[in-house]
């Protein structure tokens, strides 16, 4: 919870207490409890926003003027001092019940679909970011009926930030309805749930100044999961940049939970044939294609931005991929098929795509993060989705050769890679993943790996801890 949204559930509960258990409640103490309460909430509304999970909290607050209400009703002090009968014990019983479940409701909504936030990146550096809409002139847009329509992507670049940058921090998203409708259809849930999403904020200040710490930084893209968005990996691209790292995240139109384009156009997600072997093979064809674009992009801004804010600044020399999912399964392909990929992480991406690794490995940095439930097919109940293991292991086999890593975590699942999870400890629980833990390990192992790779540091972790732990079992080809 927000720390407002504590203030005022903390106040009103012993407000309810008070009342409750106090033998006298005078009409003054009770007046001055409803206007503490009030103005609690007014702070909290006008500085986090007030939100439907809190409703109950906010109901506490017209309690004293309730009680103020019963006392007037008495004729007399007398008639208030009346003498305890047993049934009023009983009702006196019944109504502290009644307030420790009504209680136990208002603490209970907040905290099951919290405002979740995202933990303090530990590097020396702030996070600025800015977004680009980008039209591909050379390519057509298969997914709309329209012969005219040129594939087009929105791109979200975050970058060192100058120390002294100060600003408002970005909503993680700036068009929360359009996501709200789009979790809503993709997880066949309630709006209601993920209305949450229009309080959550990121660390990034929108055009803050980028850092001269150092002249260039190493240049990262990421590429989303089938149906997630270029900004789902909010933990893991924050921890990159407050380290030293440029990141590009990609949106891949009408495979993205939505994009939403520089003149507020909307493209949802359009359902695919994703239980076809086949259909996603040549589908990551174009998501590969995305990303050579988006890289084409990407150099001309270090070579002449308009902004002049990444002009000479991005360290193109050093370029790595990662991605989770299908975006996993693109990283790859882009290491062995793009030059300017020095080195590529696939999070639990199945390798779909047109090549295959060969036998004798990929001859650049690669690192496979798998979650031991996506490869093992007895954990898996849905019968496509075994055939589908099955049918694609055999692609596996040479991941690590030649000196490349694979680890597979355990007690993981395939979103326990996104920050899916953290929109509430229940679909944690049920998933039986600790996220956080999760992304604290991805985040340490990704950062190790990109160190080495793009930064020339020696390893910390990687050579380091090679074999079978309580959390990973690592592996090198």
């Amino acid at each position: 919870m927000r720390f407002f949204e504590i203030v005022v559930i903390v106040f009103n509960l012993l407000l309810i207490g008070w009342i409750l258990v106090a033998k006298k409640k005078p009409v003054p103490w009770l007046l001055i409890g409803f206007g503490v309460s009030a103005i609690l909430i007014l702070i909290h509304g006008v500085i986090e926003g007030w939100r439907w999970q809190m409703i109950p909290a906010y109901v506490m607050t017209v309690v004293p003027l309730m009680a103020v209400a019963g006392r007037l009703l008495f004729k007399s002090e007398q008639s208030a001092e009346r003498v305890v009968t047993k049934a009023s014990r009983v009702k006196r019983i019944a109504l502290i019940t009644l307030a420790v479940i009504y209680s136990s409701v208002a603490v209970a909504l907040p905290l099951i679909l919290p405002v979740f936030t995202f933990e303090e990146p530990t590097g020396p550096y702030k996070i600025g970011t800015v977004t680009y809409d980008w039209k591909d002139q050379a390519r057509d847009e298969t997914f709309t009926p329209d012969p005219g329509d040129k594939r087009e992507l929105m791109v979200q670049i975050w970058y060192p930030a100058d120390a002294q940058a100060e600003g408002e921090t970005e909503l993680y998203f700036s068009n929360p309805d359009v996501f709200v409708e789009g979790y809503s259809k993709l997880l066949n849930m309630p709006k209601l749930l993920f209305t949450t999403f229009a309080y959550v904020k990121t660390h990034a200040i929108e055009n803050a100044a980028i850092s001269n710490r150092e002249p260039s930084y190493p240049v990262l893209i990421f590429s989303h999961g089938f149906s997630g968005h270029k900004n789902q990996n909010t933990f893991q691209i924050e921890h990159l940049v407050s380290h030293g790292y440029i990141v590009v995240g990609i949106d891949h139109t009408y495979s993205s939970t939505a994009s939403v384009f520089a003149d507020g156009r909307v493209a949802n997600f359009v359902p695919q044939d994703t239980e076809s072997i086949a259909y996603l093979d040549k589908a990551n064809e174009g998501w590969v294609a995305d990303a050579k674009f988006v890289l084409d992009q990407v150099e001309k801004l270090a070579n002449n931005d308009p902004d002049r804010r990444f002009t000479g600044r991005m360290d193109m020399s050093n370029v790595g991929m990662f991605g989770h999912s299908f975006g996993g399964a693109t990283s790859a392909q882009m290491l062995m098929s793009d030059s300017r990929i020095k080195a590529a992480i696939n999070m639990d991406g199945i390798l779909y795509g047109k090549q295959r690794i060969p036998a004798e490995g990929m001859k650049k940095p690669f690192m496979m993060m798998s979650a031991d439930d996506s490869i093992e097919v007895k954990n898996t109940a849905d019968t496509v989705s075994v055939q589908i293991i099955e049918e694609t292991l055999p692609r596996y086999k040479h991941v690590a050769v030649g000196g490349n890593y694979w680890m597979k975590i355990k007690d993981m699942k395939h979103m326990g890679f996104s920050d899916l999870y953290l929109f509430s400890p229940i679909y944690e629980k049920l998933e039986r993943v600790d996220a956080r833990k999760a992304h604290r390990l991805i985040n340490d192992y990704t950062q190790d790996f990109f160190d080495h790779y793009l930064k020339q540091q020696p390893f910390k972790l990687l050579e380091q801890n090679m074999g079978e732990h309580p959390a990973f079992e690592l592996e090198k080809g």
